[in-house]
C-alpha cells in the first residue's frame, strides 16, 4: 500500500466510501475542466531545440522522396502502403540501434576472427490502435519471432479526451524492451496514456522506444517533458497541431488511408 494514493477500509465493499470517492473525482474534473488535449495546443512551437530524447532519422534524399509519396493526396492506396512499409523498415532499424548490445566475436567461414555486436535483452511491439498496425510489418521483418501487444486509445465523444479502451500486452513485458508503435503524433495525449499503461505494468522508462512515423513539436516536447527517459523516435517532425488536432503540413488519416477505410 505504500504507492496508495487513498486506503478505503473494506475496499469496495464499504460502498458509501466508494461513492464518496467517486463524486469527488466527478467534482474535481469538472472544475479543472479536464481538456488535456486542448491545454497542450497551447504549447505550441518556439523555435526552441527538439528535447534530447528525440532521434530523427537523418533527412537522407530517400527519405524526402518516401515522404513526398505518403504526404501527397493523389497517392494511390497501393503507393502508400508499399512506402509507408518502406519507411517503417527504415524507422525501425533505426530504432533497433538504441537497444543495449554487446561485443561478441565469431569465426566467419574463412576461419576468420570477426568483432561484432549481439543484442543482450528482449523486444518485443505494442501498437497503439488503429494506425500504430502500420508498423507492424517493418517490425515483424526485422525481427524474428517478435511478440506484439495492442493498446486501443479513443477519443471520447463527450469531452473530447484520450480513453483507454482495450489493453492486450505481451505476458512478463516487465522484463522487455518495448517498442511502442504509433504512425503519427500530434498532441502526443494518447502516447502519454499509453506510456503510462506500460509504467504501469512496470516497464521502466528506459526500456520504451515510442516510434512514430510523423510527429509534431508540440507532441514531442509534451511526451519529453512528461517522461524524459523514454526515447522518440521519429522520421519527420512537423511543425503545427491545429485546432481540429491535425498535423500541418501532416500526412492526413493514416490509418484510413493505409487500410482503405476513409471516404474518397
Amino acid at each position: 500500500m505504500q504507492h496508495a494514493d487513498i486506503v478505503v477500509p473494506q475496499g469496495a465493499q464499504n460502498l458509501v466510501a466508494m461513492q464518496l470517492i467517486v463524486e469527488h473525482v466527478k467534482d474535481q474534473l469538472k472544475q479543472r475542466g479536464f481538456n488535456f488535449r486542448s491545454k497542450l495546443l497551447e504549447e505550441q512551437s518556439n523555435g526552441e531545440p527538439l528535447p534530447s530524447c528525440v532521434c530523427v532519422l537523418p533527412n537522407k534524399p530517400q527519405v524526402q522522396g518516401m515522404h513526398t509519396m505518403i504526404r501527397n493526396k493523389e497517392t494511390k492506396r497501393d503507393d502508400f502502403v508499399f512506402f509507408t512499409n518502406r519507411l517503417s523498415c527504415l524507422l525501425i532499424e533505426h530504432a533497433l540501434s538504441f537497444l543495449p548490445f554487446e561485443d561478441v566475436t565469431v569465426k566467419t567461414p574463412h576461419e576468420q576472427a570477426y568483432l561484432g555486436k549481439r543484442f543482450t535483452g528482449k523486444v518485443c511491439g505494442v501498437s497503439i490502435l488503429r494506425a500504430g498496425e502500420v508498423l507492424e510489418p517493418a517490425l515483424v521483418a526485422v525481427c524474428k519471432d517478435v511478440t506484439v501487444g495492442k493498446i486501443l486509445i479513443q477519443t471520447s465523444d463527450t469531452t473530447g479526451e484520450p480513453e483507454l479502451h482495450f489493453l492486450r500486452l505481451p505476458s512478463e513485458i516487465s522484463r522487455y524492451h518495448v517498442l511502442l508503435m504509433d504512425a503519427t503524433m500530434a498532441t502526443g495525449a494518447a502516447a502519454i496514456m499509453a506510456i503510462r499503461v506500460l509504467l504501469d505494468h512496470d516497464v521502466p522508462q528506459e526500456n520504451i522506444l515510442l516510434v512514430s512515423i510523423l510527429a509534431s513539436e508540440l507532441g514531442l516536447r509534451a511526451v519529453a517533458y512528461a517522461f524524459p527517459h523514454v526515447k522518440v523516435v521519429t522520421s519527420a517532425v512537423d511543425k503545427y497541431v491545429n485546432k481540429h488536432f491535425h498535423i500541418l503540413p501532416g500526412v492526413g488519416n493514416y490509418g484510413d488511408r493505409y487500410f482503405g477505410t476513409g471516404t474518397d
